[in-house]
């Protein structure tokens, strides 16, 4: 599917719904400072390329048949993300333990970006692990300059520490499924009703299904081979 360059949201068609194309390209086709709110969850092997031991259970196994990103598709990705958000607007990253403890500086050279926050995900269940067993998982706040939070941040709920756990049957059919009630909450708390949401790498789209559900507008994406 093409779609034509900065055709200002008159490219109705492609929201609020489950698209198939590439991320680039749907972004490619946002004009800048147009997006609200944008979530993204880079898919690469992260932890498991760290180790490289070969014994990956059956999930470590989907993800790795997921398609993966580069380090410099996942810098051109977020500096598209950094030019349709609108100022001051939040960008939710989701990393490993091994971004979090290397940095992601490399990511946001040349943007406006800038980590204010950080949550972690506890997943109430234990992963895998060679070492310690994976139980979290951790979410970024970028925000665009201007850095504010006022009139930008509205719930004082929201803990750094968020404790939800997914069902098995979800993560039977995606193994990156996030937690919707962390995303509904971020939703309610960085946006207004109408406001549009973007995903361009929207896996499951729970992104998609929290938007639909709080009345905001949703524009993302899934590439699938």
């Amino acid at each position: 599917m093409k779609i034509q360059k900065n055709t200002k949201l008159a490219n109705t068609q492609l929201l609020n719904t489950k698209l198939n194309i590439d991320g680039l390209e749907l972004m490619g086709s946002l004009e800048s400072c147009s997006v609200d709110l944008c979530f993204f969850d880079p898919q690469y092997r992260g932890v498991l390329d760290k180790m490289r031991y070969g014994n990956e259970g059956e999930r470590q196994k989907g993800r790795s048949e997921l398609m993966q990103m580069s380090e410099g598709q996942i810098q051109s990705f977020i500096r598209e993300i950094d030019r349709v958000l609108k100022p001051s607007c939040y960008l939710m990253l989701w990393i490993d333990k091994f971004h979090l403890c290397e940095g992601v500086k490399a990511w946001i050279e040349q943007t406006s970006l800038q980590v204010v926050d950080l949550i972690t995900w506890d997943k109430l269940k234990m992963g895998m692990g060679y070492r310690t067993r994976r139980q979290s998982e951790y979410l970024l706040v970028l925000q665009k300059a201007p850095i504010r939070a006022k009139n930008t941040w509205r719930l004082h709920n929201i803990r750094d520490v968020w404790s939800e756990k997914i069902p098995n049957d979800e993560l039977k059919i995606h193994p990156h499924s996030k937690p919707k009630g962390l995303q509904k909450a971020l939703i309610e708390s960085c946006t207004n009703k109408g406001d549009l949401v973007l995903d361009p790498a929207s896996g499951s789209f729970s992104v998609f299904e929290c938007a639909k559900e709080l009345g905001r507008e949703f524009i993302g994406t899934n590439l699938m081979p």
